[in-house]
């Protein structure tokens, strides 16, 4: 999709579809108050084509509402998009984000290719981080998961604009509308990552596709197998890969800042994702229903490729190691059982309660090798329980933390990305129900608090490092279309991890 940013008067743009937001302006509580209407722009010409149907009542504002008008008179545009931005005192620039989704949503099924979407004017929100969002979304919109079908029509959008009107300052702009491209890109690369199935992303492929990956913007990275992991003791990530014929894949990659010197001191950011390219549970083995789904169980190993990506690209002033541990959790005859007792990486001895908590063992030998080659600070990300589903449903993903401060910037992170994390506690009661009779630790801790605990087993191997865990469990795959973003993978977290990295 071709990107572009035009300062170009609204009314004059010659295009396929102009898309321009609205508001409810209606301020009074009663629950039949009629919507007060207004559109976010402060083109006559686009007022004055749309003033009609907005005086009609017909059209709500609602979030990612549309209205289509053809042939708007005294536009240059041959339609003209009216999407909902819901309540004008509640607007922030997530919601932008999603309404320019919305729009590339709407175009793509009726063969519309080039599309200029306009952000509301300065007065109500700020214009940078709107551009940015804006490109985002599109991109965001853009992505479909019908890769493998026969009779697959390509309806990308061609060309995307966001106009604004001129600015004062047109270099801030330009920057934020390129960021929000690499941001855009990025995301949407992880997607593709988590929308392969199984036996076309094995995790010696997930390994192929982030090094081309990292060849492509400059990024020193490594893929390490089985020799490797015998070499670290890496007993609780070969404990999961050692029941499939897939050999496991240690993902290593590097990013430093041109001119900081080797010396220079200052924190080193880890980040560690979960990369279980099929979960059949193991021994433990899953119920038939829905487990096809689990190719999307290195959903945060993707997430970390992504951010490490876009990293690479918009080059912060921080050291930052991604490792991603990649493997098949497969149930044969040389598979591991619960009752087995593994040595982690670490020197920590962990008895398995279930097969199926096996992404927690990954992540345990990756956290403890992320702080070996000089990490100071830790994130990490996975799809690791039902539990965090059960505990936030598909609004938030959990968040985890041992340090507060390390913890607060992940917080600010989310004013820019515009997703939606809620932290859970973390204690020694907690910690108490993962404590082993046979060995230091068992890899799960019963049926409650089953995030916490699986978090509790996580802080372990993080230490005294400052560490933040992320269940994205429920956000990984949507489940249903939404006017802004297809059935599938969603990315999640990779705008989050980004953002937290950029804060250092």
């Amino acid at each position: 999709m071709r990107t572009q940013l035009s300062f170009a008067p609204l009314a004059g743009i010659k295009t396929e579809l102009l898309a321009v937001l609205a508001a409810d302006t209606q301020t009074s509580k009663e629950p039949d108050a009629e919507p007060k209407v207004v559109l976010l722009t402060s083109d006559k010409a686009v007022k004055a084509a749309a003033a009609t149907v907005l005086r009609s009542g017909e059209f709500k504002a609602g979030a990612n509402e549309t209205l289509l008008l053809h042939a708007p008179e005294g536009l240059g545009a041959t339609r003209l998009l009216i999407v909902g931005l819901g309540k004008q005192s509640k607007a922030t620039v997530h919601l932008v984000r999603n309404a320019a989704g919305t729009a590339v949503r709407f175009a793509k099924p009726r063969g519309i290719r080039k599309l200029v979407f306009a952000p509301p004017e300065p007065t109500l929100l700020p214009p940078g981080p709107c551009v940015r969002a804006s490109v985002e979304g599109a991109f965001v919109g853009d992505f479909d998961p019908d890769t493998y079908r026969s009779d697959r029509q390509d309806l990308s959008i061609d060309s995307f604009t966001v106009a604004v009107p001129e600015p004062k300052d047109k270099a801030a702009l330009n920057a934020a509308f390129a960021e929000g491209v690499i941001v855009g890109e990025s995301q949407n690369f992880a997607r593709s990552l988590v929308n392969e199935p199984g036996n076309k992303l094995t995790p010696t492929i997930f390994g192929r596709r982030a090094a081309a990956m990292a060849a492509e913007v400059g990024l020193p990275c490594k893929v390490f197998s089985t020799d490797k992991l015998h070499e670290l003791k890496m007993g609780a990530f070969w404990s999961v890969s050692q029941g499939s014929e897939e050999p496991p894949a240690l993902i290593v990659m590097r990013y430093e800042p041109k001119g900081l010197a080797k010396n220079a001191g200052g924190p080193v950011l880890g980040l560690v994702g979960k990369g279980i390219t099929f979960d059949t549970g193991g021994i433990s083995i899953k119920p038939a229903d829905k487990m096809e789904l689990m190719k999307y169980d290195m959903a945060g190993g993707a997430a970390m490729v992504g951010a490490m990506r876009a990293i690479a690209l918009l080059k912060p002033r921080v050291r930052v190691i991604g490792i991603v541990c990649a493997a098949e959790n497969m149930p044969d005859g040389k598979a591991q059982k619960p009752g087995d007792v593994q040595t982690a990486m670490s020197g920590k001895t962990i008895e398995i309660i279930n097969t199926d908590a096996e992404g927690r063992l990954v992540l345990a030998d990756g956290l403890t090798y992320a702080k070996q080659l000089g990490a100071t600070h830790l994130i990490d990300a996975a799809t690791l329980t039902g539990a965090v589903v059960v505990a936030l449903g598909t609004t938030n993903a959990g968040g985890f933390s041992n340090d507060d401060e390390t913890y607060a910037k992940f917080e600010a992170a989310l004013d820019t990305s515009g997703e939606k994390f809620w932290r859970l506690p973390l204690g020694e009661e907690y910690a108490e129900q993962i404590k082993s009779d046979i060995g230091d630790i068992k890899n799960t801790g019963g049926r409650y608090g089953g995030a916490i605990t699986a978090a509790e087993f996580l802080k372990v191997f993080a230490e005294d490092t400052p560490w933040i865990h992320l269940d994205i469990a429920g956000l990984a795959w949507v489940e249903d279309s939404k006017p802004y973003i297809a059935k599938g993978p969603s990315g999640v977290a990779v705008r989050s991890i980004l953002e937290w990295v950029r804060s250092y």
